[in-house]
């Protein structure tokens, strides 16, 4: 078999054993790996509480994995979410994914519950589980470096431990595998750490065709203004989008009641540039190196964080926003949630964190201690503990990134058909509404954005699963690596193929959702977005969402989802009729 290696390691914790299975090859055909394989995993456990000792945790690599292709060393992790409580998978890049499959292994399912804290090591031929009471209560840097030998390390810091609902798993080159609590999830299991290292190599079945078509993805690649521009991504990193989104007037400000912040250029790609010597980092062997570090080799902030530390909670101080993505990465929190609970927190009771109060806050959540345990439980659940449920900034208890709503509707409807909750990645419409020049006009209307937003979920289904890069494909396209994925495994796959496989994984997840409760009512936008306007000037106005405007073009998603006015199943088989 080429592309997979055709094998699933399971390990119950409680049980202290572990085996390896065959996975059967329909399965891998029709799932590919990483998102789509492991919702496929989920299908006996879903219903399962998140912190229920037989809930899994899924490791799941993809058929491109421990090839030359770009943008592949990456994995997905699936479980069900402790925040929001919908089917969550989480990708992260990095030489664990890539020693993961070269161990032998495309899928590591992980259940039960140890007595006491254990790291899991895994080589190709040996599996083992270690006692780890030494490193309970660490933090990543320090278990990264007592475990390093063993191979690459995905670890949790001590909010896993505790049980913050946001926690992170972290890898030991820095990439996280952020949102929806996994940390916590690995915490539940006494589950410190996991280490990998294997040799294994995956079979390539048209080194010829594989090679052209690789080629043909770094052409594009080199051609993308977006992707190696002089304003791209690889030059500045995501940080680049902080001016941008300024200049779309959509900049998350002081937990969503305003759209712009004046003082935003302060921690923007340059700013960070200049004042940090930031230098080019990313993930193992991609040759986009989106990720920047500083001249000390310190991981950066990316977007998402910069915005959120900063525009959304009224700060402007490049060291504060750094220091923030610091200890977020050491103690294994999430920094979009932790800034928006900060952030609603801050406008519930009056006063938005300081600079000099974030350290000790986010410590004090890590450990859940004082005003951090509340804070812990993420930004809907305060909210609704302190009445104000109307100041939590989420969908399906997952907090909104950082780009507002009411300046592109096609994100607007797509953070609300996520199946994962309030995520852009999804459907990622960012290209469509805000990268194009001239600017877009029709990111303020709904027209035709349903099926855009459905046909884009499939496609990123598709994508999470193979497992690649989002930002490859602000050059290439999936007639590209579907050829390298037909190259590599030696089975016909065509972009339309990959588009079934990704609405096959979508559905599937948002069974699964139904089946525990949500529907229409979860995937609805906060009222803020609908009752009030955000920053306008320079020409640009951001009026309030138009909700009747917005429900019809929900409507029309469900209608091309084939689900009923209520967004779940007409037919309750629907599982019954997958492979």
């Amino acid at each position: 078999m080429n592309g997979w290696t055709g094998t699933i390691l399971t390990v119950d914790l409680t049980a202290g054993t572990s085996c390896r299975k065959e996975l059967p090859p329909r399965l891998l055909e029709e799932y590919l790996g990483g998102r789509g394989l492991g919702v496929r995993l989920m299908r006996d456990y879903f219903t399962l509480d998140p912190f229920d000792p037989e809930m899994p945790l899924i490791f799941a690599t993809g058929p491109l994995c421990g090839t030359p292709a770009p943008t592949s060393a990456r994995l997905s992790v699936v479980s069900r979410s402790p925040l929001t409580g919908t089917i969550y998978d989480c990708s992260a890049g990095g030489r664990f994914a890539w020693r993961l499959k070269a161990a032998g292994v495309d899928a590591l399912f992980i259940t039960g519950r140890s007595p006491q804290p254990v790291v899991l090591t895994i080589t190709a031929d040996t599996v083992e589980i270690l006692q780890a009471d030494h490193l309970w209560g660490g933090n990543i840097p320090m278990t990264v470096a007592a475990l390093k030998e063993r191979g690459s390390v995905a670890a949790i810091g001590p909010a896993g431990e505790n049980g913050v609902l946001f926690a992170n798993i972290m890898m030991g080159e820095g990439n996280s595998v952020g949102r929806g609590g996994m940390g916590a999830v690995m915490g539940s299991k006494n589950l410190k750490a996991v280490t990998v290292s294997g040799e294994q190599k995956t079979g390539i079945a048209d080194p010829a065709l594989f090679d052209k078509a690789r080629q043909d993805i770094m052409r594009l690649f080199k051609a993308s203004p977006v992707i190696f521009g002089p304003l791209g991504i690889a030059e500045f990193g995501t940080p680049v989008l902080v001016d941008l989104m300024a200049q779309r007037r959509m900049a998350p400000t002081a937990n969503f009641s305003k759209t712009f912040f004046e003082n935003s250029g302060h921690y923007s790609g340059p700013a960070m540039k200049e004042a940090c010597g930031a230098k080019k980092d990313g993930c193992y062997r991609c040759p986009i190196q989106c990720k920047k570090s500083s001249s000390i080799g310190k991981a950066l902030p990316e977007y998402e964080t910069a915005s959120h530390f900063g525009a959304l909670n009224n700060i402007d101080a490049l060291h504060s926003i750094i220091t923030s993505n610091d200890l977020c990465n050491e103690l294994g929190l999430d920094t979009i949630t932790a800034a928006a609970t900060l952030s609603a927190w801050g406008e519930i009771r009056g006063s938005f964190p300081t600079a000099e109060e974030l350290p000790e806050m986010l410590n004090d959540i890590a450990q859940r201690r004082g005003d951090g345990e509340l804070l812990a439980l993420g930004s809907r659940r305060l909210a609704e503990q302190l009445g104000h449920a109307e100041l939590s900034m989420s969908v399906k208890s997952l907090e909104l990134p950082a780009y507002d709503p009411r300046g592109a509707y096609g994100m607007a409807l797509a953070y609300c058909t996520s199946n994962r909750g309030g995520c852009h990645l999804r459907a990622y419409p960012i290209s469509h509404e805000i990268l194009r020049k001239p600017v877009p006009t029709d990111r303020f209307s709904f027209s035709g954005k349903a099926r855009i937003i459905s046909i884009a979920e499939d496609t990123n289904a598709a994508v999470d699963s193979l497992v690649a890069c989002k930002f490859a494909f602000f050059g290439a396209s999936l007639e590209e690596y579907a050829e390298l994925l037909t190259a590599v495994t030696g089975i016909a796959y065509s972009p339309q193929r990959l588009k079934e496989i990704g609405k096959r994984i979508v559905l599937t997840e948002r069974y699964y959702n139904c089946a525990n409760g949500f529907a229409r009512k979860d995937d609805m936008l906060p009222e803020r977005f609908f009752m009030e306007a955000g920053s306008s000037g320079d020409g640009i106005d951001i009026h309030p969402i138009d909700k009747v405007r917005f429900e019809e073009e929900l409507d029309k998603y469900y209608r091309i989802r084939g689900l009923n006015g209520d967004g779940c199943f007409f037919d309750k088989r629907f599982l019954e009729e997958q492979p």
